[in-house]
């Protein structure tokens, strides 16, 4: 690594580099070749001036430890949901057959049509499927675009409620979310033979759920790590409900929703696909108004101050 500054030349050199003051003179003799190994220093506002006192002769030098943040911070949890997201791509991308894949989507995607009494034991995986696809059908999705936009709200969404509920409950949570989905296009296809996929309904869930905390003041989104963001107590519901902010954010959110799934504005599906908004309003609200039975964090109490019982002392007329 070598970094240039003015009057400075850094190199890096095993692991206990040394430091000291490089002036304009040895740099010069160094460029000739006369200083074959450089020495490391630091280069900050100190390089920059020489009234600053550490090009006297004596002056002393003290290393400056840094602390280097990762740029991003995501916790383990959100980076097993993005790995075993990929990883279920990439079997039926790569390695099923189509008529393997064909009967996975039968098997693990949610179809209505299948709790149809008329049809009932016409789809494979029986009444183990009846449940689980309940669940399954957020790990797959229709193609790279498919994946790549859930992935992107996954990751600062998924990544704010994973620190405040921890791994289990944000597991739970996603789960729960993901049924919620399934059910309200159950509702309302009862009887659509397509499969639905994807993980935007969890996602949904995930993102109404930060809508409780994330306003609040210290409890931005971001990747970075934030050192306590997650743990602010969350919001009433009423008070999010009633939050501009909040009602903006939905209003925008329902308004893509309505315009992307039902046909108005397309994002590059191929035929026959079609997005499934009705399960990403039941995740959302799922999501809303389930928070407080997954929230750990405890909000603060309002300080009420009792008053004092005790009248103050009269010492006489004050001057």
């Amino acid at each position: 690594m070598r970094r240039r500054g003015s009057g400075c030349r850094d190199k890096v050199e095993g692991k206990n580099p040394k430091i000291t003051v490089v002036d304009a003179e040895t740099r010069i003799q160094g460029a000739k070749g006369r200083a074959k190994n450089p020495p490391f220093c630091f280069a900050l506002r100190a390089c920059r001036s020489r009234h600053d006192g550490l090009f006297r002769q004596g002056a002393g030098i003290r290393p400056v430890t840094q602390r280097h943040e990762p740029i991003f911070n995501v916790p383990p949890v959100v980076v097993a949901t993005v790995v075993v997201l990929l990883l279920v791509h990439a079997l039926r991308m790569w390695v099923f057959t189509e008529a393997q894949d064909t009967q996975f989507l039968l098997i693990f995607a949610f179809i209505p049509a299948r709790y149809d009494a008329g049809l009932a034991g016409s789809f494979p995986g029986g009444f183990g499927a009846d449940l689980w696809s309940f669940f399954s059908y957020a790990f797959i999705h229709a193609n790279l675009l498919h994946i790549g936009l859930n992935l992107a709200w996954l990751l600062p969404f998924g990544t704010a409620l994973a620190r405040r509920f921890g791994a289990v409950r944000y597991c739970a949570f996603m789960a729960v979310t993901s049924a919620a989905g399934a059910l309200a296009y159950l509702v309302s296809n009862p009887e659509q033979m397509a499969p639905m996929i994807g993980a935007s309904a969890a996602i949904s869930g995930a993102m109404a759920a930060a809508m409780r905390f994330v306003f609040q003041q210290g409890g931005m989104l971001g990747l970075s790590g934030e050192a306590g963001a997650h743990r602010v107590p969350a919001r009433p519901l009423l008070a999010t409900l009633t939050d501009v902010r909040f009602l903006m954010f939905l209003v925008v959110w329902l308004g893509l929703n309505m315009l992307f799934g039902l046909g108005t504005v397309s994002i590059g599906g191929e035929d026959g696909e079609a997005i499934a908004w009705q399960a990403h309003i039941g995740g959302f609200f799922a999501g809303l108004f389930l928070f407080n039975a997954f929230d750990p964090a405890v909000p603060q109490a309002e300080p009420n101050p009792e008053p004092s019982n005790t009248e103050p002392t009269n010492t006489g007329p004050s001057g």
